[in-house]
């Protein structure tokens, strides 16, 4: 099993070592992020490899809404860190590994593949705005 370490980032504080946040507030809440936003937390690494599995895992446990059983709040809904913690190591005891290497980079080629289509959409807004304009 990874070892990693999950804390509440604090505005302003950088990380040497391979890092990843992941949104405790809204109904986002565990969605695994590269940069930070106020309302995260931060999950701490020992290896790139690592850090990418558990990026990918936490993004899969996100899709399936896995988090959303342990959201809280009635105005604004958030997860708890250890609500965090449980969901993420569950996910790490049931997963095999050679399987879930496959599955990451499934998870790659349709998350790269969604970029493009996101970027496509751009170009097209962008070139009726172009041709729109006088």
């Amino acid at each position: 099993m990874p070892t990693f370490e999950i804390k509440t980032h604090q505005i302003g504080r950088t990380y040497t070592k391979p890092h990843f946040f992941i949104l405790n507030k809204g109904l986002n809440s565990g969605k695994p992020m590269p940069e930070p936003c106020p309302n995260c937390f931060v999950i701490i690494t020992n290896s790139d490899e690592v850090r990418e599995s558990l990026f990918y895992l936490c993004l899969s446990l996100k899709i399936g809404r896995y988090f959303s059983n342990y959201l809280k709040g009635s105005v604004i809904p958030f997860i708890c860190i250890m609500d965090t913690k449980k969901v993420i190591y569950n996910a790490l005891q049931n997963n095999e590994q050679l399987q879930w290497k496959q599955k990451i980079e499934k998870l790659k080629k349709i998350d790269a593949f969604e970029q493009n289509i996101k970027m496509q959409l751009k170009l097209i807004t962008d070139l009726k705005v172009a041709l729109l304009t006088f």
